[in-house]
């Protein structure tokens, strides 16, 4: 029990890190902070401040949540991103705590050692430790409990835990009391996703049943749609750069030292090491190596994995580890478990060694980026990359837009560019994306603003020209729809007409996409107003117009809804309360100051790190 217990005190480590940090926040940080601000505080919440030790502690708890969902690195971009996230956590945490202080609620211990005895966190809840045929098993977590009694510093966690739960949820069933949602409601949203109709469709086509020179459009028109639409034509700023890039991309080295290790696990199998374990500890695929590399059920045909892995499993013989298979990934050991012919299904376990930078190899990018940048403080884009032998390119991107070439997505790139407003000739610091390390030079750049008159003439003016040919078209459309509904037009005879389109769709929800008619448009609207036989009213879209005959109509299964609406009402309670909760926060925001001076206090602190120290007093 006690081994049990020390391969589950890491859930408890997880589940209760947030905790910590909020018992930092609101019960240590806050003594700590003082009444002003001071070097020490980041911003302010509601007159209360915000610690640079607690703005750390939030922000080292979502940098390791996100590193946890995620293989690889953290980028310097992403990590902007998780400094707003703690920033926004902290804000929601301290508004919370006041709340909770206003309306009074806490926990009692006796709260806290029945939520303990019979309420264990999730992540307890749903380990297979804890199960019995597949169920939680309560008398093997009270066995737990006993073991661990002694653990005195699992306790405080536990306890810890409880003390931040319990009140939070006191509040959310105060905030979220009295939702309900009624079966009409629940059979009203299962029947939008699950009845399904079948149409006949015809597509008049205007563009191409009008000819341009049948239809005209007048300067003055043009231009009234231009005044009228200005919006439509504003334009970003634009940036032209030159830059440099260092990718990430593995090297053929790296390609190399993944063979060799993949290799080496190859032997350790045919030396006797088991599978399962070996997964466990060396698997790169973090979705399967908890399960000792196991993928379950494999079905051929079904595009699960890549070719070469699908081929290899229901080709090689049951039992014995594949040697070592290459995809993008990298390296793939498979093990097929048990294998059926006849259905086509394999039970397979694998262990991947990933194609990725070796450490040597990522502290050679490193110092290459660091070498990079040093040179572009005092040089060009152009004379630092030639001392490091690399190629500059060139590149416009705009601030909606920032996509550089070899390089992806550079947001941070753009936000130097376009939130430092910095003057043609400057040269950036190296920054990272996913794909690359990359710096650049700003050549030129553009203010936003919107596009001329006579730049946007061609546009406006086809754009009006489609418009006049859809009423056109509308037009054509009640006549065609009087006569099949009359009898002397049949759909068969309709598509002799030039221009015209006749298809028949397959049966479709209200939330498919149908090929020729969209998705969750007007046309997917009407067909689901029509009822069997029924000949619809012209129906246009943007530039086409569509008559629609309803086939089938396939209602959804009450049944089946039945069966599933104890689930469907827990699912959409918890989004209606998670609504109101969001409600709630963005109303206390509306109506608190916050202060946020994160930028202003770090600069600061690097200002002081780089100028004179102050020596040491012990």
């Amino acid at each position: 029990m006690m081994r049990q217990m020390r391969q589950n005190t890491k859930w408890i480590m997880l589940i209760t890190a947030a905790a910590f940090v909020a018992l930092m926040v609101f019960e240590w940080g806050m003594d700590a902070s003082g009444g002003a601000f001071g070097m020490r505080d980041v911003g302010r919440v509601d007159g209360t401040p915000v610690s640079v030790e607690q703005w750390q502690a939030t922000y080292r708890s979502v940098y390791d949540q996100v590193q946890q969902s995620q293989d690889q690195a953290i980028t310097s971009q992403q990590n902007r991103e998780i400094e707003d996230m703690a920033w926004e956590e902290l804000v929601n945490q301290i508004l919370i705590q006041k709340e909770l202080e206003r309306r009074g609620i806490g926990v009692s211990d006796e709260e806290i050692r029945d939520a303990a005895r019979y309420s264990p966190p999730p992540e307890l809840r749903n380990d297979p430790a804890f199960q019995s045929n597949g169920q939680f098993d309560l008398e093997r977590y009270h066995e737990f409990l006993s073991a661990a009694s002694t653990d005195r510093f699992f306790l405080q966690q536990l306890e810890q835990y409880y003390r931040e739960v319990i009140p939070r949820s006191k509040l959310m069933r105060q905030l979220t009391a009295g939702v309900y949602v009624p079966d009409s409601r629940l059979w009203r949203e299962w029947e939008e996703q699950n009845e399904r109709v079948r149409v006949r469709f015809a597509a008049l086509n205007p563009r191409e049943r009008i000819s341009d020179a049948d239809v005209e459009v007048t300067d003055a028109e043009v231009e009234a749609y231009y005044e009228e639409n200005r919006e439509e034509f504003a334009v970003p700023a634009r940036a032209r750069v030159e830059y440099v890039t260092l990718s990430k991309t593995p090297t053929a080295a790296d390609s190399a030292a993944a063979r060799e290790r993949a290799e080496s696990l190859y032997q350790e199998l045919l030396d006797g090491a088991d599978f399962a374990e070996l997964a466990q500890v060396e698997s790169g695929d973090l979705s399967t190596a908890g399960e000792g590399g196991d993928m379950g059920t494999l079905v051929e045909g079904q595009g699960q994995v890549a070719y070469a892995l699908e081929d290899a499993i229901f080709t090689v013989p049951v039992g014995e580890p594949t040697e070592p298979i290459r995809t993008d990934e990298g390296y793939h050991i498979l093990l097929v478990r048990d294998r059926d012919e006849e259905g086509g299904s394999a039970e397979v376990s694998q262990i991947l060694v990933r194609l990725e930078r070796t450490d040597e190899s990522e502290f050679r990018l490193l110092s290459r980026a660091d070498s990079l940048e040093s040179l572009g403080e005092d040089r060009t884009i152009r004379e630092a990359a030639r001392e490091l032998g690399l190629e500059t390119r060139e590149a416009e991107f705009t601030e909606d837009f920032p996509i550089l070439p070899g390089a992806g997505q550079a947001e941070e790139g753009a936000h130097w560019v376009f939130e430092e407003m910095v003057a043609p000739g400057a040269v950036s610091p190296v920054f990272e994306s996913a794909d690359a390390f990359y710096m650049m030079e700003l050549t030129s750049y553009s203010p936003a603003g919107y596009q001329s008159l006579e730049a946007a003439a061609p546009t406006i003016r086809d754009r009006l020209r489609v418009q006049k040919k859809v009423e056109r078209a509308q037009e054509e459309a009640r006549e065609y729809a009087e006569a099949l509904r009359n009898g002397t037009l049949t759909f068969d005879e309709l598509l002799e007409e030039p221009g015209i389109r006749v298809e028949e769709t397959e049966p479709f929800t209200r939330t498919d996409f149908v090929a020729g008619l969209g998705q969750q448009n007007r046309v997917i609207g009407t067909a689901f107003g029509l009822s069997e036989g029924q000949i619809s009213h012209p129906v246009t879209t943007q530039d086409n117009v569509f008559l629609l005959e309803a086939l089938e109509r396939v209602p959804a299964d009450r049944e089946e809804w039945e069966m599933q609406r104890d689930i469907q009402r827990a699912v959409m309670v918890e989004q209606i309360r998670q609504e109101r909760l969001d409600q709630w926060l963005t109303g206390l925001r509306a109506n608190v100051r916050i202060d946020d001076r994160r930028q202003e206090v770090f600069e600061a602190q690097e200002e002081m790190e780089d100028g004179p120290q102050m020596p040491m007093v012990f």
